[in-house]
């Protein structure tokens, strides 16, 4: 088993680190080719964060374990609503706009609901899997309209991705460095995977909870821009951080996974998504009232996480 988590905390460190770094090439390589700062923003920054659900849910999905990627979704989205949400706002209160709760909160919470529609017959086809794929296209559509009324926005969350001049980029070196990245993307998956499963056959965990270890896992890179972007003072990056990745979990990665590998979903599975739609809920309500999330706020979703992870085991 030692072999296992060696796997898990090698596979997580690797995953964060060469996820992050294939984000900065594509952005790099944006700029230079001149896209637009708002499809940057919306679409390469926004994906970006969900690259390591993405390349864990679809591994497992290829494995013939879609309910394990499932629960991965899932469990990234719980804690990005609860455990990061949660952590951002302990440090300084969250300050929310009601449009961005109207516009990309209801986004976020109607993509939820359309995941739990699949999820809650207990097994999900291609066909339903091409359905939230389509229902992605049309959310990056919304996204990219929303941003681009708002480029302040998006040239914010370009700039905390990388804050470098084109004119220092090599596109050839920054394709090499993407590449790589790449590679090493997938490789950390499959062993961060490899060892989840180890672990979880021999203590005879769950794949809910073997979900819940990948789901958490996945969602540092969340955790870890959501902090930053607290202590800055970066209250909009943190929520789009947070509503965007669940977007692109919710339909973007489920969607991948049941097309990758169709099949039965765990029961329990339904219930944690009720459990999620709850914080969802939760989260929104605090953040539209008085337009912001406070500290004591934040510690009820932190409790909430914990009620998720006790949940799940």
């Amino acid at each position: 088993m030692l072999l296992d988590i060696i796997r898990v905390v090698a596979g997580l460190v690797v995953l964060i680190f060469a996820a992050d770094r294939l984000v900065i090439s594509a952005v790099r390589i944006a700029k230079v080719m001149d896209i637009s700062v708002v499809i940057i923003g919306a679409v390469i920054v926004g994906f970006g964060t969900s690259i390591p659900e993405f390349v864990v849910s679809s591994l497992a999905a290829g494995e013939d374990n879609l309910s394990l990627g499932i629960s991965n979704v899932v469990a990234s989205n719980a804690a990005n609503l609860t455990l990061v949400l949660g952590s951002a706002a302990l440090l300084t209160p969250i300050i929310t706009k009601h449009r961005v709760i109207r516009r990309e909160g209801l986004l976020m919470f109607g993509s939820v609901l359309l995941l739990s529609m699949v999820v809650v017959g207990g097994e999900a086809s291609r066909l339903e899997g091409a359905a939230l794929a389509m229902a992605m296209v049309a959310a990056v559509y919304l996204l990219t309209r929303w941003t681009n009324e708002d480029p302040d926005a998006a040239e914010s969350d370009v700039g905390e991705i990388d804050d470098g001049g084109t004119d220092e980029v090599r596109v050839g070196a920054e394709v090499v460095f993407g590449l790589i990245a790449l590679a090493a993307t997938v490789m950390a998956g499959q062993q961060l995977l490899l060892g989840v499963e180890g672990i979880g056959t021999e203590l005879g965990f769950s794949v809910i909870v073997m979900g819940l270890i990948t789901g958490v896992g996945t969602s540092l890179p969340e955790l870890s821009a959501a902090i930053a972007g607290a202590r800055r003072g970066h209250s909009d990056l943190v929520l789009g951080n947070v509503l965007g990745s669940n977007v692109f979990n919710s339909l973007g990665v489920a969607g991948a996974a049941m097309l990758i590998g169709p099949g039965v979903i765990h029961g329990e599975t339904a219930i944690l998504l009720a459990l999620m739609i709850g914080s969802a809920a939760v989260a929104g309500l605090f953040a539209f009232t008085r337009q912001q999330l406070s500290r004591g706020e934040g510690v009820i979703l932190l409790l909430l996480f914990v009620v998720y992870a006790l949940a799940s085991l």
